[in-house]
């Protein structure tokens, strides 16, 4: 691990004293503008973090995990949490969110204010940062977890799944179903970066079969069943012949599904369609929607746990990828 790093690391870099960086990042009117500025850059250079925690307790961590997340608004991340929940509820930690909107930069904010109050862990969903934030993750003082994806560079302990090769394994699903016409629904892009990973894993897999999609719709806008109901008709009425619908979440397959009842369509005879998260929502529906389960308590549980165990310099680096399980239900 990269030693934890002080003030004095930033007071060296600019050529001031450690009084002079301590009042230049809190601030301070009588520290000249460019005496700050040259502060800032040099924190943020070496991704260092001020301590928030007072006078005596500046050398100590809160009992708090921070838990930075791209959004609340959909089904997947409680589920996160639910699992770090789990584990740390027997223990003196308890977590708290922070939630950057698939917004790298705001990202960046929320992880850095989260670390000024020297939290005892740190969970981030995702592998992507800006520079900034993935030197601040480098010198974290406590134990750094990146969840949710595999496909890229850790920072330092990483959990989750591969989202590439969680598209391909569906395409082929599909392909083996003797589908051939088929077509994509996202929402989030290009910011949500994991089903960016899916499309592409998917699309790879169809080129393996000789096959390209034959119809798609990227959406930036977040994922509703609304609007999984409405991109679905504007897809269909622009391509009609499609065969199946491969949905970036279940929340967009249930609103196509939605629309395919209201016009009257059978699934999978008129069209088939497959999701992604095995997302509650989907129990109790009339029809069983196919889905990708993503392990996201698991994750969680498993974050936690690694949180649990500490910083410790010797100690090596966790990676571990879990398996996502395809369920094809009665709509593929």
């Amino acid at each position: 691990m990269t030693k934890r790093l002080n003030l004095k690391d930033v007071a060296d870099l600019v050529g001031v004293s450690e009084m002079t960086a301590s009042r230049a990042l809190r601030g301070a009117p009588d520290v000249s503008e460019k005496t700050r500025l040259r502060v800032e850059e040099a924190a943020r250079s070496i991704g260092y973090v001020p301590n928030r925690i007072a006078g005596s307790l500046s050398s100590q961590s809160v009992n708090l995990v921070a838990v930075v997340v791209p959004s609340l608004n959909s089904y997947v991340f409680p589920e996160v949490l639910s699992g770090i929940s789990s584990v740390l509820k027997d223990s003196s930690l308890k977590p708290v969110v922070g939630v950057s909107g698939y917004d790298i930069e705001e990202e960046e904010s929320v992880i850095r204010e989260m670390l000024s109050w020297r939290p005892s862990g740190l969970v981030v969903a995702g592998l992507e940062h800006t520079e900034t934030t993935r030197n601040m993750l480098r010198s974290a003082h406590c134990p750094v977890v990146e969840v949710m994806d595999t496909d890229g560079a850790p920072v330092g302990h990483c959990v989750g799944i591969s989202h590439l090769d969680a598209g391909r394994d569906m395409a082929r699903k599909i392909v083996e179903r003797g589908f051939r016409k088929i077509g994509f629904i996202g929402t989030k892009m290009p910011q949500d970066f994991r089903a960016m990973k899916r499309h592409q894993g998917f699309v790879e897999a169809l080129a393996e079969a000789g096959l390209e999609l034959a119809d798609q719709e990227k959406y930036a806008g977040d994922s509703s069943i609304q609007t999984g109901r409405q991109l679905t008709e504007k897809l269909l009425a622009r391509t009609p012949d499609l065969e199946c619908l491969y949905y970036s979440s279940d929340v967009m397959s249930v609103g196509g599904y939605m629309h395919c009842l209201a016009a009257g369509l059978s699934i999978p005879g008129d069209i088939a369609l497959a999701g992604f998260n095995n997302l509650q929502i989907l129990e109790g529906l009339p029809l069983a929607l196919a889905t990708t389960d993503a392990c996201r308590r698991e994750i969680g549980v498993r974050a936690a746990e690694i949180i649990l165990q500490g910083s410790d310099d010797n100690r090596p680096w966790v990676m571990e990828q879990m398996q996502p399980r395809i369920t094809l239900g009665e709509s593929l």
